[in-house]
């Protein structure tokens, strides 16, 4: 069993006393703040999935296990070119599939015949994750593993302590010849083994090999470090806590949900909240645990050429970005190479367009040079000083507030972005931008929680005096940036 201490960090995890009293319970909540490997990953904003290996060449999703590494022979690949077209669209970390279900491995490991040293790219002699890993360190771009736990080409799967073994064996040379890797990806799929036996993942002894090998490398999302959210949608939920209880980590409630089909409804698989003061009043332990938000730019995980012609859109993309990112999460995006070995040129495309709208949204904040007034105003100018450590917060034990920004000139906008200073921990609950027309307030908008990253969209509104009211908080709220910003028109069409 892994120690408390290699799931846990000093601060990102809290005991509940018995008969805690609410308020009590409240002050715990707003006091659990990330590890810093989690920090960093949320900070990281965006990061990519390279969907990539045998069914490429099947041209399957889910492939058996028993297809020849003959078939897998990508003639032009060049892994630089899949780490570039994630980092000009914005991502900032990759992760590779570095083994699939099928069990076919993207390095040449020595504890199985089925992986690229039996196939005829190189000659067998070459290693995707190694050049990846290289591409990575190359670009200054944070790189991840995805290991499938199941395996349908091994044997010893449903022989619990000899696939275990396995397995370790092959994390191993996955987090010892490949420099630092900064995630590692889990998902919970366990189908039956060759034997009509169930396979019991040890993960305790995955986690501590983790810990030991790669301290720095977050685990997800079958995992203590980041949660998947629920759906495969790319759609995070209206009331996201990274602060929840314990048993939210546990992996059956994740392997319960989990894999069960190539794709997943959007929003239907998801309760609407973790971690509220009703989530939570019973909890024995809570936990800093964030979501992970995944998509594929594609309708599959893996690249197949029927479907070219369904790349998610520039704006579909920017209204994922506003929902995963913008709704306190962190967004996997996946962009499967090609047959090739290269992104196909609709991904690369549909990609840059999506990052110049992004880039020309947030080019200017329209609150700059605002006059700012009301609660706590002398520390407003961290508020739009652009730096994420210096931050806005309330005198005495206010736990609600309002600010009055007066801008320069009238402006016309369509978008609310707030951040928390989630190092402090994730305190606001609810909120509302207001603007003045004539001598009436009216709403804007009004949302739930803030934490690490808040958008929300609304139809244009044109005015010079705005206020947010933060109507409840626990313990007192922080505000490390809000902005107000003019939706680049290429995407301002996108609910």
């Amino acid at each position: 069993m892994a120690s408390q201490a290699q799931i846990y960090t000093a601060g990102n995890y809290a005991a509940i006393p018995a008969g805690s009293s609410p308020g009590a319970i409240i002050q715990k909540a707003a006091s659990v703040v990330p590890s810093p490997r989690q920090l960093r990953w949320q900070q990281l904003e965006l990061t990519g999935f390279l969907h990539f290996g045998m069914n490429t060449f099947s041209n399957k999703e889910w492939g058996d296990g028993t297809e020849s590494p003959s078939l897998f022979n990508p003639t032009s690949l060049d892994a630089g070119q899949w780490v570039k077209t994630c980092k000009d669209g914005g991502i900032k970390q990759v992760i590779i599939t570095a083994k699939h279900h099928d069990g076919f491995c993207l390095w040449p490991s020595k504890y199985t015949e089925h992986s690229v040293k039996n196939s005829p790219w190189k000659g067998g002699k070459g290693d995707v994750v190694k050049e990846v890993a290289d591409a990575c360190r190359a670009q200054n771009m944070g790189f991840g593993v995805y290991l499938s736990p199941w395996d349908r080409n091994s044997a010893n799967f449903g022989d619990s302590a000899k696939y275990n073994n396995y397995f370790v064996n092959q994390l191993t040379e996955l987090l010892t010849n490949y420099g630092r890797v900064d995630e590692v990806w889990f998902d919970g799929a366990n189908g039956e083994g060759p034997k009509g036996k169930k396979q019991v993942y040890d993960f305790n002894r995955w986690y501590a090999l983790i810990r030991k090998l790669q301290p720095t490398a977050v685990i997800a999302v079958m995992g203590p470090d980041v949660r998947w959210v629920g759906t495969e949608s790319g759609y995070g939920r209206t009331t996201e806590w990274s602060v929840v209880p314990t048993e939210a980590q546990r992996q059956t409630n994740v392997a319960a949900n989990s894999q069960k089909e190539a794709t997943f409804a959007p929003k239907d698989r998801m309760e609407d909240d973790l971690g509220s003061r009703a989530k939570i009043k019973d909890a024995p332990a809570l936990v800093w645990y964030p979501a992970e938000i995944d998509v594929s730019i594609r309708p599959s995980w893996f690249n197949h050429p029927t479907e070219d012609d369904k790349v998610k859109t520039p704006a579909e993309l920017f209204d994922i970005y506003t929902s995963s990112v913008g709704r306190n999460g962190v967004l996997l995006l996946n962009i499967p190479p090609a047959k090739n070995g290269l992104i196909a040129p609709p991904d690369i495309a549909n990609l840059k367009a999506w990052k110049a709208a992004v880039n020309e949204t947030f080019a200017t904040n329209l609150l700059s040079g605002s006059k700012v007034s009301g609660t706590g105003a002398d520390k407003a100018t961290a508020l739009l000083d652009t730096k994420y450590n210096t931050y806005w917060t309330t005198p005495g034990r206010d736990t609600t507030a309002t600010l009055s920004f007066s801008l320069p000139k009238p402006q016309r906008f369509d978008l609310l972005q707030l951040q928390e200073n989630i190092a402090l921990g994730q305190r606001i609950e609810s909120f509302v931008l207001e603007y003045k027309s004539g001598a009436e307030w009216k709403t804007a908008v009004a949302g739930t929680t803030v934490g690490y990253k808040r958008m929300l969209k609304f139809e244009p509104i044109q005015a010079q005096e705005v206020r947010l009211r933060i109507t409840s908080s626990r313990l007192n709220p922080t505000l490390s940036a809000i902005g107000l910003y003019k939706q680049a028109a290429a995407v301002a069409s996108s609910k």
